[in-house]
């Protein structure tokens, strides 16, 4: 049988939050830790520099995801608790001239006045906080934000996209490192976007373009810094 949340589980929207974290985090973790470990081994001749760098970017990259994400979302959720804390305010001391806020909203989106009045008198009644807060404010379970979550999928999403590039580096031969970690770092960038572009619901050849594009750029930019200012040891 169809319910309600079975119907709104149905929406790509509704894995919005935690899939732009986890895509962000992968894709991050595979293009930082390709580039840096192209970057040092187009400088040496030998494999533990390469391995020393890629480990020392790994943690420190999967940390910092973690502590970026967890402080920008939570920006987020302060500015949404200090509005929803002052509609409280506004619905205590002026509750007509918020009536009045809420019909106007819905009379933009296309209601009769009569019935946009109607059904902001009607809501108002049932949850005026949660009706101004979804309607008015334009928060919901949907755009809501969750530090932790998203500086768990960052960190940890992160730390699988980085350890790909790490395998290769350990079972590749030195003399042909770069080319080993661009060929396989492309494949897993195609993957990644793939998978992505599929569980969200949008166009997959767009999305292997876009990230196979940018990965190019960011490993040949980093290769070519080693060249120019390494010294092969």
């Amino acid at each position: 049988m169809l319910t309600i949340e079975n119907y709104l589980d149905s929406h790509y929207i509704h894995k919005s939050n935690w899939l732009r974290a986890a895509v962000l985090g992968a894709n991050d973790g595979i293009i930082s830790i390709s580039s840096l470990a192209i970057g040092v081994a187009a400088a040496s001749s030998t494999r533990e520099p390469v391995i020393l760098a890629t480990v020392a970017g790994l943690v420190a990259g999967a940390l910092s995801m973690a502590a970026g994400e967890y402080v920008s979302v939570s920006s987020q959720t302060d500015t949404e608790k200090a509005d929803i804390e002052r509609e409280k305010i506004e619905l205590r001391e002026m509750p007509e001239a918020e009536l009045h806020i809420l019909a106007e909203i819905y009379e933009k989106r296309g209601l009769q006045k009569e019935t946009a009045m109607q059904v902001a008198k009607e809501l108002m009644e049932a949850d005026a906080l949660g009706a101004h807060i979804r309607d008015e404010l334009g928060i919901n379970e949907i755009s809501q934000a969750k530090p932790i979550q998203a500086a768990l999928a960052s960190g940890l999403s992160f730390t699988a996209g980085g350890v790909l590039p790490l395998l290769v580096i350990l079972f590749s031969p030195i003399t042909q490192i770069e080319y080993f970690l661009y060929g396989f770092t492309i494949l897993f960038l195609i993957l990644l976007g793939a998978i992505a572009a599929k569980t969200g619901g949008s166009s997959i050849q767009k999305a292997i373009l876009r990230i196979t594009v940018w990965g190019t750029l960011a490993m040949g930019l980093s290769a070519l810094v080693g060249l120019l200012f390494g010294v092969k040891v």
